[in-house]
């Protein structure tokens, strides 16, 4: 594999996993709050944060109003890239686990979906997210639905304890992505499943302007920075144990990345994507033998 999907060291000029958390909290906890002066402008672009949308996008996005509706108001921040619980085929009784949950949206229309006998983990490592997220689960009168303070790198979450799991342009923020896809891995039972909306790179910028946004805690912190390829993202996959990898980029559906950026049409270069796979049902089984 010849992308650069490890987090930059500082001697290359980049950000260590530790800025690279630490802006993503700024920000994200700017937003929770309330006090980010832009967070009603165009999404993911050097100076705005990933994925501030403007009004209509959800529809864009893959949210239909019925969904709109369902939800009470404060959960949708919009901050997605799509729609990750229309491609998830959720059953009534399911365990879900939202990787990057924040206001709780996606997590309130995943436990509508699973019902009263199902149950919804939302895992943010912002705490203001995380308490905005707990108020609105009274709004939605969400019995089944609990959010949970903690980094995708290190879930707070038993072993294969989860059938799905969902995430919404997440994933890309984080420093360590196959950390987060071996924890996803070990939370999932056997037979889970992995449904992911989230931003790859699907073309070289020119000139230094890649390594110039690698190394700026903005861009990183937005759906820019940090976003990899997909034959990468199919690589760490497949190395946490994955089966069944789908990684499509929804060209024609990802107009709204037109606006990320001044200077050039980003469309060209990155692509909001649907990412699937699945946990081996025999794996798990495999390990008990190994171990009696």
């Amino acid at each position: 594999m010849t992308d650069n999907t490890s987090t930059p060291e500082p001697d290359d000029g980049g950000l260590t996993a530790t800025e690279q958390h630490t802006t993503v909290r700024e920000r994200y906890s700017e937003i929770a709050t309330g006090t980010r002066a832009d967070t009603d402008t165009s999404c993911c672009s050097d100076t705005e944060s990933c994925c501030e949308t403007t009004a209509g996008l959800p529809h864009e996005l893959g949210y239909t109003e019925a969904d709109l509706d369902a939800v009470a108001d404060g959960a949708n921040l919009n901050l997605g890239c799509g729609n990750p619980t229309a491609i998830a085929s959720l059953d009534a009784g399911d365990t879900i686990l939202d990787l990057g949950s924040g206001g709780g949206f996606d997590c309130f229309l995943a436990a509508r979906e699973v019902g009263p006998t199902g149950r919804v983990i939302g895992v943010d490592m912002t705490p203001e997210m995380v308490e905005k997220a707990r108020e609105n689960v009274a709004k939605n009168d969400a019995a089944n639905v609990e959010f949970r303070l903690g980094e995708i790198e290190h879930l707070p979450v038993a072993d294969a304890s989860v059938d799905v799991i969902l995430s919404n342009c997440v994933i890309n923020l984080s420093p360590e992505k196959p950390q987060v896809f071996r924890e996803a891995y070990r939370v999932l039972k056997p037979g889970g499943r992995l449904a992911v909306s989230d931003v790859v790179r699907t073309a070289e910028l020119p000139g230094d302007r890649w390594e110039h946004l690698q190394a700026d805690p903005t861009s990183v912190a937005s759906c820019i920075g940090g976003a990899v390829t997909v034959s990468a993202l199919e690589a760490m996959l497949t190395d946490a144990g994955f089966t069944d990898v789908s990684i499509v980029p929804k060209t024609e559906d990802s107009e709204f990345i037109n606006e990320w950026d001044d200077e050039r049409d980003l469309s060209e270069y990155f692509a909001a994507a649907r990412i699937e796979a699945e946990k081996p049902a025999s794996e798990p089984d495999q390990k008990q033998e190994n171990t009696e």
